[in-house]
């Protein structure tokens, strides 16, 4: 689950100007978090939010990076609040309001829209160390190894085809010479991340609130597709009032340190 959460963990503050290491305790800690409030009944970590990185990218432009952290607190709130509506109101509410014909859009336009970035970092375009050549090397055999291992793997190799293809993505870098380890050679063994306190802007926390609308609504598509695989109600048992509650608070735990807000991801 590390590996397969460690793509979006990773990719998010890149992408947004945000420091990956404050990402992982992040969302580390948002993960306890959720798992208390849902009394570790789904079984998720919480990784990235995609559908954060364009509002990121353009509040930290226009408000700076501590002026966002507090545009994400705030959002944050936003999932509490529609919490304890559901909780009040009972679930039937979000089912009327966002049915799945309404979901499944949202989902597919949330993952369509990262499409562009996938291509540009596939072919390298993010990196002056690699040629177009090599970069379409690396990610067409790494994507191969994922795909055949999801399609062919048995037993424990077909639970894990993402570690494969970056397994064999990183050996095959090292056999290319062009990955450089000397910034891990330089790196401290033991080090605390950056974190940036946030600050409260008034309209940097307007720009953010409208945002928290598309990621609740993939809250709900992820709980319904946890659900599936494990063939377990979630909107009923722990609610969804918790889920969301749980999922709200790991939001807005997350910008107190400059970490980026989470959503559920399976294992």
């Amino acid at each position: 689950m590390l590996f397969v959460a460690f793509g979006a963990l990773v990719l998010v503050p890149l992408l947004t100007g945000l420091d990956p290491n404050v990402a992982l305790f992040t969302a580390g800690v948002g993960t306890l978090v959720f798992q208390c409030v849902t009394k570790a009944s789904v079984p998720v970590f919480l990784a990235s939010s995609f559908a954060f990185i364009a509002p990121i990218q353009g509040s930290v432009a226009s408000f700076g990076i501590p002026a966002t952290m507090g545009g994400l607190f705030v959002a944050g709130l936003v999932y509490i609040a529609l919490a304890q509506c559901i909780r009040v109101k009972g679930v039937g509410i979000v089912h009327r309001l966002l049915p799945a014909v309404v979901v499944g859009p949202v989902i597919m336009v949330i993952g369509l829209a990262l499409a562009p970035t996938a291509v540009q970092m596939a072919t390298g375009e993010f990196s002056d160390s690699i040629t177009h050549s090599q970069a379409l090397i690396l990610s067409l055999i790494s994507l191969g190894v994922t795909l055949l291992l999801s399609i062919f793997g048995r037993g424990m190799l077909r639970l894990i085809p993402i570690l494969g293809g970056i397994l064999t993505g990183y050996l095959l870098g090292l056999a290319m010479g062009i990955i450089d380890l000397s910034p891990v050679h330089a790196a401290q063994w033991l080090a605390l991340p950056s974190f940036t306190a946030p600050t409260f802007e008034f309209s940097a926390i307007l720009f953010m609130i409208p945002v928290a609308i598309a990621p609740a609504v993939e809250h709900i598509g992820d709980m319904v597709a946890i659900g599936s695989v494990t063939r377990r109600d979630y909107l009923k048992k722990p609610g969804l009032h918790r889920t969301l509650l749980g999922d709200g608070l790991a939001t807005s735990v997350a910008p107190c340190s400059a970490g980026r807000p989470t959503r559920p991801t399976r294992k």
